[in-house]
């Protein structure tokens, strides 16, 4: 028998990795495809669709009813349609999602079906059922809850809600004491980020305060920048206190557009609570501080309308999340 020659060994060698890649051999069978994993999810995704769905519905009402404002309530509808599908997007199975159209005004409807102050009670209902399911969310799911929360909270504020009016006084804030635990790594960033984004709003009040005449705007300013303060001070506390080094603040921040007066002091007020509406969104994915993201999601939500943003349907969160 001639001995095995180098260009044999090179066929053999070809041969076994063919099979191998094809997974053709008699003795192994190639495994059946697994099927994806169950979405962990979905229990919290159906039941806050039907919430949505039960919302918009209302929304329906309303706008049928004689004398609705179907510019208003449209827009605030289409925020809500988009609410339904960012909580529907992992579920290719959920129902379609309702039109982003309002249905046309029907002067026979009731003009009791809705008001105003029914779809505010209700826009607070869905967003306290968004924060009850906040807890057990996963993180993708928990930051796009305490987003359309937030969201919610604003369109009652829009319907006339005075308890979710964005009175800028200084919001329940994280606390911390010497026993406090340890800030787990992979939440570090985002609350640091956090942190760095309150340091850089309390400098963009000193600047909005100091071109606002006396007045209620000014006092709106004054108490505002107190609530960024103490929502900063909280977070160096947790950070000192959970054995991470709080991010220092600048020496100074450069401004997005030239402040000149009482009119660009309120633009930017507007901005800066609506950058910080993205930071808190990002740390509502951390278990540990979902709640307090939360809150402060919210207040800056608010904020941000009291000064006039044009705010998105989901604050905080970009158009692909």
């Amino acid at each position: 028998m001639p001995a095995p020659t180098r260009r044999t060994f090179l066929a053999l060698g070809a041969l076994t990795g063919l099979q191998l890649l094809c997974g053709c051999t008699d003795d192994h069978p190639a495994k059946p495809a697994q099927s994806p994993a169950a979405d962990p999810d979905r229990p919290l995704r159906l039941r806050q669709l039907a919430a949505t769905d039960a919302l918009l519905a209302r929304y329906d009402a309303a706008l049928a009813a004689p004398g609705a404002d179907p510019g208003k309530l449209g827009d605030l509808r289409a925020d809500v349609v988009q609410h339904r599908e960012a909580l529907a997007r992992t579920l290719p199975s959920a129902s379609p999602s309702p039109s982003a159209s309002p249905p046309p005004s029907s002067p026979s409807a009731s003009p009791s079906a809705a008001t105003a102050a029914d779809l505010a009670a209700a826009e607070q209902r869905t967003a306290a059922l968004r924060l009850a399911d906040l807890a057990a969310a996963s993180p993708d799911l928990a930051r796009t809850l305490a987003s359309v929360a937030a969201s919610g909270a604003a369109h009652a504020a829009a319907l006339g809600d005075t308890t979710a009016s964005a009175a800028p006084s200084p919001s329940p804030s994280p606390s911390a004491s010497a026993s406090a635990p340890a800030v787990p790594a992979a939440d570090t960033a985002a609350l640091q980020a956090a942190l760095a984004a309150e340091h850089a709003a309390v400098y963009g009040y000193g600047v909005v305060g100091a071109f606002l005449p006396a007045g209620p705007q000014r006092e709106d300013a004054r108490a505002t920048y107190a609530a960024h303060q103490a929502r900063r001070d909280a977070w160096q506390r947790v950070l000192a206190t959970g054995g991470a080094s709080p991010t220092a603040a600048a020496p100074g921040y450069r401004l997005p557009f030239p402040v000149k007066d009482a009119a660009t002091a309120v633009q930017l007020a507007a901005h800066l609570e609506t950058q910080l509406t993205a930071a808190y969104a990002d740390l509502a994915a951390a278990p540990t501080y979902r709640d307090q993201a939360a809150a402060a999601l919210r207040d800056c939500t608010l904020r941000a309308a009291h000064w006039g943003a044009d705010l998105p349907a989901l604050p905080g969160l970009s158009a692909e999340q």
